[in-house]
């Protein structure tokens, strides 16, 4: 039987998608076998597996806290609706650029990191890294083939997330690496940023770059910024876990006995 009298023929294309040539080569022995249907089923859900654990560690995301235990009475400003609302990943298809703005400790980097999961889940190309990390990469590339090729693995990510820009001072070089990244995935793909520092103090992590504006013009463009505001969750957390401590700590007070 020919190709073409079998692109109706749900198990044939679920095996052309697979690519599983031998079964393909011997369809008119196997097609009516009711093992079939089973070994597509176990090799799909093999796949798809596999297919997720390379995702996720490809997306270098490590140990976060899941948005399921955020406490969301704790800051004192920070949009929850929309936050769950790009946890639905349409701004993907927009290449909308998730801007997370606020001081340090307030939940940036997790709640980046449960929308970057998220998209690993549903099958995007994800990737994490630190500002400075990235910058450091890029900037150590020795020769243009090598350079070029790194800032495409920076630039083909479906899903880039840079975290902490803003927390250290960096030379015009790298404000030109970033400007770079930036330009390539500019309506195209979408970019999390995670920052401390408002817009109109990029010139003080840039000090004297000529590109600063152009490269914030690229960044929000097509935007949604959160803006949180919160004391310290990583203080919080300490807190409570030193009053726990101190508590399990104190002798139990016993009451007295009655006497009958």
């Amino acid at each position: 039987m020919s190709e073409q009298n079998l692109t109706g023929n749900p198990l044939w294309l679920r095996a052309k998608a697979l690519k599983l040539y031998g079964v393909m080569e011997h369809w008119g022995e196997s097609s009516n076998d009711l093992w079939l249907p089973t070994l597509l089923q176990w090799e799909e859900e093999a796949r798809t597996h596999r297919g997720l654990e390379r995702r996720l560690s490809q997306a270098k995301l490590g140990r976060f806290k899941s948005l399921s235990d955020f406490d969301w009475t704790w800051p004192t400003e920070c949009d929850r609706e929309l936050v769950e609302e790009l946890m639905h990943l349409e701004f993907l298809k927009s290449a909308t650029n998730p801007i997370l703005l606020g001081p340090n400790g307030v939940g940036k980097t997790t709640i980046a990191c449960n929308i970057a999961y998220q998209a690993a889940m549903k099958g995007h190309s994800v990737l994490f890294i630190q500002a400075g990390q990235m910058l450091s990469d890029l900037a150590a590339q020795d020769g243009g083939i090598a350079f070029r090729r790194r800032l495409q693995h920076y630039e083909k990510q479906t899903l880039l997330v840079i975290d902490e820009l803003g927390y250290m001072a960096y030379s015009n070089r790298y404000a030109d690496l970033l400007f770079e990244v930036v330009s390539r995935r500019y309506q195209k793909k979408s970019t999390i940023i995670t920052t401390n520092k408002p817009f109109n103090e990029w010139g003080e992590i840039f000090a004297n770059a000529s590109c600063v504006v152009s490269l914030v013009d690229r960044l929000i463009h097509h935007s949604e910024i959160i803006q949180i505001e919160a004391p310290s969750f990583r203080l919080k957390d300490h807190q409570e876990g030193s009053k726990k401590k101190k508590q399990s700590k104190e002798p139990k007070k016993h009451s007295p006995k009655k006497e009958g």
